[in-house]
């Protein structure tokens, strides 16, 4: 919802083998290293899939939006950088993606009712975690892109708040 780049091309993509999941502890953006929140991630697992949105970077701003990726995306190692296969309605493609890496210290798989209390408190240097969780749900719902999970935490999170 917030690439944070120039964009010139948005497709609705699925990427299978992957889950969307709050599975990264966020000691930066979303959290403090004595606080953290949790962010969401691309996690492996077998028989599911995620859908949301590719970008296209505006030509001339790869390198660019590149090195801006990686500062942001890899400030703590908690991601690996891959090149991932896509299916959209316009056919396949490979897409730069950030994912979890289940052996760095941030990674983390914890119930829905643990994910909810830390979300609603947690705050970090781009903001509430609350925030996060509440514009990438109503982002997903604007596209028609159901995700029962971010829902629920949507919800659950209003009512902590």
């Amino acid at each position: 919802w917030d690439p944070g780049f120039p964009v010139i091309e948005r497709r609705v993509a699925r990427l299978d083998g992957w889950h969307r999941s709050f599975c990264m502890r966020s000691i930066h953006h979303r959290g403090t290293v004595d606080h953290p929140g949790l962010v969401l991630a691309l996690d492996r697992a077998d028989g599911a899939s995620c859908t949301g949105v590719a970008f296209r970077v505006a030509e001339g701003h790869e390198a660019a939006t590149l090195a801006a990726l990686r500062e942001r995306e890899l400030v703590s190692s908690a991601y690996l950088e891959r090149m991932l296969p896509l299916v959209t309605d316009q056919g396949g493609l490979e897409a730069l993606a950030y994912v979890s890496d289940p052996d760095h210290v941030q990674y983390c798989r914890l119930e829905l009712e643990e994910q909810d209390r830390i979300i609603a408190g947690a705050r970090g240097g781009r903001g509430a975690n609350r925030d996060y969780l509440w514009s990438t749900a109503a982002h997903l719902a604007e596209l028609g892109i159901g995700d029962a999970d971010l829902d629920w935490l949507a919800d659950r999170v209003r009512g902590l708040a």
